[in-house]
């Protein structure tokens, strides 16, 4: 088959298109025919780091049809199109994952759609619900509102009843941000954060933010209102996530980390991202896709991907 592949860390052109052996499929998996993959945050942190075979293949998130089944695999079928999360692996035309971390595709949802949304939306609605116990009439702030999870997370918390505040690079987002529920968004390359949070909330603070950057925290804590939660996941900031946590523990806040890979396959936060598959191909809510790029281009679509902004995912296709 043709993958994606890389043989030391790097920058996007570290990532050659080459033949490689067809995976193989275990006991417990499926084997997929690769339609979509969704390049994830994790994706350009793992290429970035030395990799544990060479050459290795990335990525987290892709969907397609299955075209082999596990000996022991019982609930999945040659021919059902599903949306699939593992830790490395989806750059390719094939991918070998454990059943259990498929979902089936509704009818009617696209495949890109498909592949950028459990990683997305499981995220986002574990940040905002699970652990940031979102309420109605509650203020949230969403740092790097325009990527995957920052997306996913407005259309949520709106969903919720709170009042959305979404912060993103660039002013010519504001009409897509607000469109998909955020009650006001803070164009953080023109205006101070913090500061636009306490105007807006009249001093107070957010009673949640949702932090997937990492070189934000700061920031965050300082708009939180007193007891306040900041649930931070993920580092696309690429910094490091040293923090003062005198002031946050004065005022008596709390800090929820969230990592979500060992947790997709808990009964809780599968049901939930199955569900968020349904809401989506119904047209309750949407994933959104900035840009398709080939898997021959995949050193282009990491590139894009780390440098354009971009509104939503980048996804390959085969």
């Amino acid at each position: 088959m043709k993958a994606a592949v890389y043989n030391n860390p790097g920058p996007p052109t570290v990532l050659k298109y080459a033949d490689v052996p067809d995976p193989v499929c275990g006991p417990d998996d499926v084997l997929i025919s690769v339609e979509a993959i969704s390049i994830e945050g994790g994706d350009l942190i793992n290429r970035r780091s030395t990799p544990q075979q060479s050459p290795s293949i990335v990525g987290y998130a892709a969907a397609g049809t299955i075209i082999s089944i596990g000996a022991n695999v019982r609930d999945r079928a040659v021919g059902e199109k599903v949306a699939a999360f593992d830790m490395h692996g989806s750059h390719a035309e094939l991918w070998s994952v454990p059943a259990s971390r498929t979902w089936l595709v509704p009818v009617g949802l696209e495949m890109a759609q498909a592949a950028s949304l459990p990683i997305s939306f499981g995220t986002a609605y574990h940040c905002l619900i699970t652990k940031g116990g979102l309420g109605e009439k509650e203020t949230v702030l969403i740092q790097a509102a325009a990527g995957g999870v920052g997306l996913a997370a407005i259309q949520l918390a709106r969903d919720a009843g709170a009042t959305v505040i979404a912060a993103a690079g660039g002013g010519e987002r504001q009409a897509r941000l607000t469109e998909l529920g955020a009650s006001h968004v803070i164009d953080r390359l023109e205006k101070d954060v913090v500061e636009e949070v306490l105007r807006l909330t009249g001093g107070k603070g957010a009673d949640l933010v949702i932090d997937p950057v990492g070189s934000t925290l700061q920031a965050s804590l300082s708009a939180l209102v007193p007891e306040g939660r900041l649930v931070f996941v993920g580092n696309a900031g690429g910094g490091g996530l040293d923090v003062d946590l005198w002031l946050p523990m004065q005022n008596n806040q709390t800090l929820h980390g969230v990592f979500m890979g060992p947790l997709f396959e808990r009964p809780a936060v599968y049901r939930t991202v199955s569900q968020l598959l349904e809401a989506v191909a119904e047209g309750r809510m949407e994933v959104v896709i900035d840009r398709v790029f080939p898997l021959h281009e995949a050193s282009k679509a990491h590139e894009y991907a780390e440098t354009a902004k971009p509104l939503g995912r980048v996804v390959m296709v085969p």
